[in-house]
């Protein structure tokens, strides 16, 4: 395995043009800094809006959360998030996934815009599924996805040649929300286990991702509806169901990092899946504008809900 190529610390490191360095962890300790970083754990949750319990966190995934050594650990400034083959409260995996919020939901660090990176090493075969994201610090308007979800690196987990990129936006449900996924092939034979990184740059009305320095898309159309029946997420019929743009990317934001395993996304794991598996980390780093952001640009061009056939 390759050694980490000495890096500089924040106060050192040349700050990208045009951006100023405001939060960062740089994982100098020999644990999770409980400032910065709190724990999702179990199984799943339970969701008051319609008073039931939620396994495998919605996506029937596999993995139990904890937030034992085994499965987190910082040591010669990385931090590493480890999958783990064994067996713990009925569930056949354990793992780990870290945020900036904690479970009573207090903030840790949230933020509205800005720029994004994290320096990561990154796992992969059948059934894992890591991902580095960011959710809505509160549900401004409405449950998942209606409030958006930003996902900075995610893959498929037997394609370690691919780096997706997600907004996921729109109604509450999963039937009514919208995503927008760009799928970057990495080049020259890299793989996701090789050191990347994974930024975006959040301003307001658009959202470009990068992967080492490369910007692979740039998103300017997004949409959120607050309109619900019965619980479940209704498409907006016309312009004035919308909240107004740009929402929902125009509120706090919380960062996560954590390796699923199994889920409706990444399948699950066969006899080539290796375990433990491990997601190394060596910095997360969020910078503001210099100067602050203008008002909002014009929405982009793209499909509104209300021009999807009706079922």
């Amino acid at each position: 395995m390759a050694a980490r190529p000495r890096r500089r610390t924040p106060a050192a490191a040349e700050a990208p043009a045009g951006w100023q360095l405001v939060w960062a962890d740089e994982f100098e300790g020999d644990r999770v800094d409980p400032a910065k970083w709190d724990f999702d754990l179990g199984n799943g949750f339970f969701d008051y809006r319609s008073h039931t319990w939620v396994a495998g966190w919605g996506n029937e995934e596999l993995q139990y959360y904890t937030a034992e050594p085994a499965n987190v650990s910082v040591r010669d400034s990385l931090l590493t998030i480890r999958a783990v083959k064994e067996a713990l409260h009925g569930c056949g995996y354990t793992s780990a996934r870290l945020k900036t919020r904690r479970r009573d939901g207090t903030p840790l660090f949230t933020k509205t815009y800005g720029r994004f990176e994290i320096r990561a090493r990154v796992p992969w075969g059948r059934g894992l599924w890591p991902a580095l994201w960011m959710l809505p610090q509160d549900d401004r308007y409405g449950g998942w996805a209606a409030s958006g979800e930003i996902d900075l690196m995610e893959i498929v987990g037997d394609r370690p040649h691919e780096v997706l990129s997600s907004l996921h936006f729109g109604s509450s449900g999963s039937e009514a929300r919208a995503l927008l996924t760009h799928v970057h092939a990495l080049p020259g034979g890299s793989t996701v286990a090789d050191w990347h990184v994974y930024a975006c740059e959040w301003e307001p009305g658009e959202i470009r991702f990068y992967v080492d320095g490369l910007l692979t898309c740039t998103r300017k159309h997004w949409w959120s509806c607050s309109r619900t029946l019965d619980g479940h997420g209704v498409p907006a019929r016309s312009a004035a169901d919308l909240n107004p743009w740009p929402a929902p990317f125009d509120q706090p934001f919380y960062l996560v990092m954590n390796v699923a395993v199994g889920g409706n996304f990444p399948g699950v794991p066969d006899a080539q899946t290796r375990f433990p598996a491990e997601l190394v980390v060596d910095y997360v780093r969020v910078y503001d504008k210099v100067g602050g952001y203008g008002p909002p640009r014009p929405r982009g061009k793209g499909q509104m809900p209300w021009q999807k056939k009706s079922r």
